[in-house]
């Protein structure tokens, strides 16, 4: 039997009563009821100040001032109207979470009364504190001035609390000396650059009306529920995320059973929650399932404009957490909460296009004659071997170490997967011959009642970190926790990158008297020669792989945050960012040293948690069980029965192992050493192993100790217990 508290704690699961599900309304009537939209502007604002503000938004084009106190004259006088008192500029620092600045509408008037009030400058300008967010060195506590800038291409919303309603702007931060203190200022300015460079090939393959390009992507969130009556007895989840010790449960998700399996209908309630806060909000939440993993689950939106979808992914993570918490549960987002298990990605979907020419990453039937696809297809692959390391450290966390090549993840070597198809198409450009594109045929089922339906032309490669998935290129290797902010500024800089050189190469061969389908041929074929090596559609797990990848290709396999984010210190990634004009060498650097201090100080805790429990909780139920077997041996004996001691012997033994292993680890947490580099390199080689043979200490007395005398939550209470 378990012990009291957890006992108690379970009793509490089977006795919480389903949370109401939320009213059944129509989807056009909820649908983006929260949100000041371009619709709600348009009614509200006069003709000619709308205009500008959408000429602003879909062209991409300079905020005009002058009608920022009409916007704000109409967004406050809506947000009020539905009971908003406070508007908040919510901005998104380095630290992955999103942050917001409260303020009251309310203005004191001279009689002593007061109005509600939100002017242009105060919409369009707020003022945080710049020094108070990690940033790498580029504000310190007497250089504190910052301010947050609107960007009207998010749009405003209202979120509700049991408070009452905000209206919420989102915003970018920067210092008073300009420089990014945050992630949406980068991506914003990665799209700019994306889209001189894919506007600039347009023209150049012949096209004259050229809308904007902008990124595209939908983030698929993968989550673990865990009930709320455990989480005060296991010190490692409420503070760290992820559990430190746990012996496997029996069961895990070795029978595949819980993939797409009938979600539980107390999960079902809260998904539908969860789905009707969404649409209020805007955010087209498209997909629900299980995941592979017993407590494992996942939600999917659809595409939008990739600014937009950050903040939408954001917003996504904050209502997942608030409304677990109303359900009794708490929603898990480590990308590794339970050892043995499957983890928690969040793939990113990524495309590229705009309105006139529509998806650029679309191959269309005949990829083969698609100038258009494949050379924007060939700049993304030239892209990816340039700046594959790129791609690892722009997910590089210690929670996502535990995920990256551990046979359930992305490898930690960046490689593209195309498909069957493009990637003989691709092969033909390399070998000067391309003869066709093998058709996609018709799936043949053998069954009268099932209908015949078109075989798509390539398979899914669920080992790829980077994988084509027919129009879009799906990014796996992001971590569930992470904001997809800086994995998207890297795809969007790096193709800006490409597209540019594909650029200067058609325009010096034109100029040299190709024509274009030649000019593009060969540039195709360059690309191929000099970046084909990172095209692979094997098994990204196998050994095989990895050995080949490094000694045969030169693809680097960076396992762990301390080998990647390194690379955000070299020349060429520096220059990368400055060419391209979205991230000065400053701010590069203060990203590089913010990311490393998120990784020591992760390290940190979870070390010093593991000494703490070990110590503690761990020492003292194995104590206990030692003294309980001294008796029952001592009463055998005494009537004469033959006692085994090997049970004594082993606890015995680990419990010993167990406060040896807890003082190396609290000594060398003491003893690490200065400097950024030399203190990453010593929490991956020296405090994670120390760390992980507490846990083997730790668990192998779990499967030991008398259950009546654990302390933690064990797996199978945590996941099957619901």
């Amino acid at each position: 039997m378990p012990s009291p508290q957890r006992y108690a704690a379970m009793q509490e699961i089977h006795q919480r009563p389903l949370v109401d599900t939320p009213p059944i309304e129509p989807l056009e009537d909820l649908w983006a009821r929260d949100v000041f939209t371009l619709a709600k502007m348009k009614a509200a604002l006069p003709k000619d100040i709308f205009k500008s503000v959408q000429r602003t938004i879909k062209e991409n084009g300079k905020l005009d001032v002058s009608v920022a106190n009409a916007v704000a004259q109409a967004m406050k006088d809506w947000a009020t109207s539905r009971g908003a008192l406070y508007y908040a500029h919510v901005f998104y620092p380095l630290t992955n979470a999103t942050a917001e600045k409260h303020d009251g509408f309310i203005s004191p008037q001279g009689d002593g009364t007061v109005i509600t009030e939100l002017t242009g400058k105060l919409l369009v300008q707020g003022e945080p504190d710049g020094s108070s967010f990690p940033s790498g060195g580029l504000r310190t506590t007497f250089e504190a001035r910052g301010y947050t800038a609107w960007d009207i291409t998010s749009p405003a919303y209202l979120m509700e609390t049991p408070n009452g309603l905000t209206l919420c702007i989102p915003t970018a931060f920067i210092s008073w000396t300009g420089v990014a203190l945050d992630k949406k200022t980068p991506l914003l300015r990665s799209n700019a650059a994306m889209n001189r460079q894919a506007q600039r090939l347009l023209r150049l393959l012949g096209e004259t009306d050229v809308a904007p390009v902008n990124s595209t992507c939908g983030a698929e969130q993968e989550y673990f529920l865990v009930d709320s009556a455990h989480i005060p007895l296991r010190p490692d989840l409420l503070l760290a995320g992820r559990t430190l010790f746990g012996k496997p449960s029996a069961k895990g998700q070795q029978f595949d059973d819980h993939y797409f399996g009938a979600i539980p209908q107390r999960v079902q309630v809260f998904m539908q929650d969860v789905e009707h806060q969404l649409y209020k909000l805007g955010i087209p939440a498209k997909t629900r399932h299980n995941e592979v993993a017993p407590g494992q689950f996942e939600i999917a939106p659809f595409f939008e404009a990739a600014n937009v979808a950050t903040d939408h992914q954001q917003l996504i993570m904050t209502v997942l957490k608030s409304t677990a918490r109303r359900h009794g549960m708490n929603c898990l987002l480590h990308e590794k909460p339970f050892e043995g298990i499957n983890g928690s990605g969040k793939h990113v979907n990524w495309s590229v296009g705009n309105a006139t020419q529509g998806n650029l990453l679309d191959p269309g039937s005949t990829p083969h004659e698609n100038m258009q696809f494949l050379l924007f297809c060939g700049a993304v692959i030239r892209g990816v071997h340039k700046y594959g390391p790129l791609m690892r450290a722009a997910v590089a966390t210690a929670g996502n170490d535990h995920r990256l090549g551990a046979n359930e993840a992305p490898p930690a070597i960046i490689s593209v997967y195309l498909g069957s198809q493009l990637e003989e198409v691709f092969n033909q450009i390399k070998q000067g011959d391309v003869r066709g594109t093998a058709q996609p045929g018709v799936m043949q089922l053998g069954v009268d009642t099932l209908p015949e339906f078109p075989k798509d032309p390539g398979d899914r490669n669920r080992t790829s970190p980077f994988a084509f998935t027919g129009n879009r290129f799906e990014f796996r290797a992001v971590g569930s926790n992470q904001s997809i902010a800086g994995p998207l500024v890297v795809l969007n800089t790096m193709l800006a990158d490409s597209l540019g050189f594909v650029n200067d190469q058609l325009e010096q061969k034109m100029g040299a008297g190709m024509t274009l389908p030649d000019a593009a041929f060969e540039v195709l074929k360059q690309i191929m020669n000099d970046h084909g090596a990172v095209i692979f559609g094997g098994d990204g797990y196998s050994s095989e792989w990895h050995r080949m990848a490094v000694e045969e290709r030169g693809l680097e396999n960076l396992p762990t945050t301390a080998d990647s984010l390194p690379v955000l210190q070299r020349p060429e990634v520096r220059e990368l960012f400055e060419r391209q004009g979205v991230l000065t060498p400053l701010e590069l650097e203060s990203r590089f040293e913010v990311y490393a201090e998120q990784y020591i100080l992760a390290i940190d805790v979870e070390a010093k948690l593991a000494v703490q429990i070990a110590r503690t909780q761990i020492y003292p139920a194995a104590m206990r069980y030692l003294g309980e077997l001294a008796s029952s041996m001592q009463a055998q004996k005494a009537v004469g029965l033959e006692v085994s001691s090997a049970t004594q012997s082993k606890v015995a033994s680990l419990s010993g192992k167990l406060m040896e292993l807890s003082d190396s680890l609290e000594a060398a947490i003491a003893n690490a050493p200065h400097g950024t580099l030399a203190h990453m390199r010593y929490s991956a080689d020296t405090l994670m192993p120390l760390m992980h043979q507490v846990r083997e200490a730790v668990d192998g007395l779990e499967a030991l100790v008398d259950d009546n005398l654990w302390p933690l939550p064990s797996y199978q209470e945590m996941l099957f217990v619901r």
